[in-house]
């Protein structure tokens, strides 16, 4: 009952401060104000109308909204978002665009399940679809899905990817963000022993966790410098009244936000002042980047506590992936075992989230992986975010992706000129940037 009434109090202040936001922005903005000059009526309404909306985003699970993709004969197609499996903790989507042929590039793009959505990937996606065929593993919030569907951890999220692959078949193209890498390997080797021809045809890991202690950062500092009891003791709630899930265990997504947001306060702070003046001088619109950037960044979900807590221990403080120890319905996963399948790693030299050496580490552990299917790229400058949905992500890593996919594909016609390459131009300036230039500090 304690983690209810938590749960429901923390619901209760986002409620207020929303209600607060959007009295403030409706008596700021009577008529009759402005027969008083005095500015203090325009930044009150301009409080309320940034702190109405933030704090609405809180609990809204944001919309795709791809934008049509542009075709060689000068049509626009639209894109449908068609789901493929559906399963209680998440689903498998099909970005299908309308009438145009398939791509041989097949992709499964797997997004991180760290407290946003995935739609924190739009932009990736946007930048994939002009030459892929994109598949997206979309992840339910906890706070929604009934007791009664029993627990979620990192052995049911690896069995998912599994079970996605399989599905898609030997043909796709799997890019892992973040914290999935270490499973998508450990998906990758379970088919490899059970059912090698249903593996994927590359693997492609993006700023994942696969060794933690390569390099450490706040994230793992945290980790290690927290036992479990404490942890579960301060940040796993039970699901209030208000949802499907009520009484499900979780870590709430108001709880991750407040910890996305304190590392680094000062920046969030200032941006949000920012907005406000300008807001109140009339300089603002709907589709700055300061909304674009955290109507998604302020969408959080819930996340099973059974996920993050073995996420904690088993990923972080025992190393099982980084040990070749990692075990799902009591049988060991040998990484040893993947012989057929490219793989190639991508880390930021600036990422302070998932430091560079954490995700190369994967390299090492496919030992049954010939040498010349094995790569790995560092990008300069580049932290967190821009490694997957940044600049240095449209600029120069989407297409040594796609350069990786390719050598590894057979094209439908020999000699035929990588798409990709044709239309670079295009696809790289797609999608919404960071306007934090990568220091917002996402944590995944």
């Amino acid at each position: 009952m304690k983690g209810i009434v938590s749960y429901d109090a923390m619901e209760t202040i986002r409620n207020t401060n929303e209600w607060m936001g959007a009295s403030a922005r409706a008596i700021a903005s009577y008529p009759i104000f402005a027969l008083n000059p005095h500015p203090i009526f325009k930044l009150m309404s301009a409080w309320g109308r940034v702190t109405e909306r933030s704090y609405a985003r809180m609990v809204i699970k944001p919309d795709w909204e791809i934008p049509p993709i542009a075709g060689d004969q000068g049509q626009d197609h639209i894109v449908y978002v068609e789901p493929v499996m559906k399963r209680p903790f998440g689903d498998l989507i099909h970005f299908r665009v309308a009438r145009r042929a398939a791509q041989p590039r097949k992709v499964l793009l797997i997004a991180p399940m760290s407290g946003h959505y995935a739609t924190l990937m739009r932009s990736t996606v946007t930048s994939l679809l002009p030459d892929c065929e994109v598949y997206v593993t979309d992840w339910h919030n906890a706070r929604d899905i009934p007791v009664s569907e029993g627990k979620f951890d990192i052995e049911d999220y690896t069995q998912y990817l599994v079970d996605f692959m399989r599905h898609l078949g030997p043909d796709t193209n799997v890019i892992a963000v973040c914290q999935p890498a270490p499973l998508a390997l450990a998906a990758t080797a379970i088919l490899a022993e059970d059912d090698p021809a249903a593996q994927p045809r590359t693997l492609t890991l993006i700023g994942g966790p696969v060794d933690p202690d390569a390099a450490a950062t706040e994230v793992t500092d945290f980790g290690n410098r927290m036992t479990m009891g404490e942890l579960e003791h301060l940040v796993i709630q039970s699901v209030g009244f208000k949802y499907r899930g009520a009484g499900r265990m979780v870590y709430p997504g108001l709880a991750q936000l407040s910890s996305f947001i304190a590392m680094n306060a000062e920046t969030h702070a200032r941006a949000f002042i920012d907005k406000i003046w300008n807001e109140a001088r009339g300089t603002a619109s709907e589709g700055d980047k300061h909304y674009k950037f955290y109507d998604e960044y302020l969408a959080v979900m819930d996340m099973t506590a059974e996920f993050y807590l073995s996420t904690v221990d088993r990923i972080f403080k025992k190393l099982e992936i980084a040990r070749n120890e990692f075990v799902v319905n009591g049988r060991r996963v040998d990484i040893g075992k993947i012989t057929d399948v490219a793989i190639m790693t991508v880390e930021g030299a600036n990422d302070d989230i998932s430091a560079p050496g954490q995700c190369v580490a994967a390299l090492d552990l496919c030992t049954g992986v010939p040498a010349e299917r094995k790569k790995e790229h560092l990008e300069p400058g580049a932290g967190h975010y821009g490694i997957f949905a940044g600049k240095s992500w449209r600029l120069n890593i989407r297409p040594l992706v796609l350069d990786f996919i390719d050598e590894n594909i057979d094209l439908p016609e020999a000699g035929q000129p990588r798409k990709h390459r044709v239309r670079g131009g295009v696809a790289a300036d797609c999608g919404a940037t960071d306007p934090f230039a990568d220091s917002s500090k996402i944590a995944i």
